[in-house]
C-alpha cells in the first residue's frame, strides 16, 4: 500500500473459522454490510477466489440513493488475508490475525479522492463496526 492507505480494524473473542465465514458468506454479508440502520445492503454475490468478482448494493432503506460496489480479488489465503482491487482501481487488504479464541480483522485501504480520509475511515470503520456486532450477537 501507499503513504495514503487507511488503516481500521476491530478485535472479537471468537474462532477465526467462524469469523472467516460470517465476513465472506453471502447469506452473512446481506445482514451487516452497512454503515448503521439507515442502510442495508438488499444484494450480493461472491466468488471467493484469486480472479473472482464480489459485487454488492448498499442501499438507503427510504430508497432515496444506492450504491453498486464491485472488485476483482487478487488473493486469497483461507482465514489469513483478502486482497482484492475496486473497478475504480484502489487496492484493499484484510488481514485476519487469530491467537487461541480472539480474532483481530485489520483492513487497510486506498481512500477515494472524493470524500475526506477522515470520512472515508469513519465510514469504512462503522461498517466494520456493524460487522463486529453481528459476530458478537450470533449464538455460534
Amino acid at each position: 500500500m501507499n503513504d495514503t492507505a487507511i488503516l481500521i480494524g476491530v478485535h472479537f473473542h471468537s474462532d477465526i473459522k467462524t469469523v472467516w465465514n460470517l465476513y465472506t458468506k453471502i447469506e452473512h454479508i446481506v445482514k451487516w454490510n452497512s454503515a448503521n440502520d439507515d442502510w442495508h445492503c438488499p444484494k450480493a454475490s461472491n466468488n471467493l477466489i484469486t480472479w473472482g468478482e464480489f459485487h454488492y448494493i448498499m442501499a438507503a432503506k427510504d430508497e432515496s440513493m444506492e450504491f453498486d460496489f464491485c472488485w476483482i480479488y487478487t488473493e486469497i489465503i483461507d482465514q489469513k488475508l483478502i486482497a482484492y482491487t475496486m473497478n475504480d482501481g484502489r487496492k484493499i487488504e484484510i488481514e485476519f490475525q487469530s491467537d487461541d479464541h480472539c480474532v483481530n480483522v485489520l483492513v487497510e485501504f486506498e481512500p477515494e479522492s472524493e470524500n475526506s480520509k477522515e470520512l472515508q475511515q469513519q465510514g469504512w470503520q462503522a461498517i466494520l463496526d456493524n460487522f463486529k456486532n453481528y459476530v458478537e450477537t450470533l449464538d455460534i
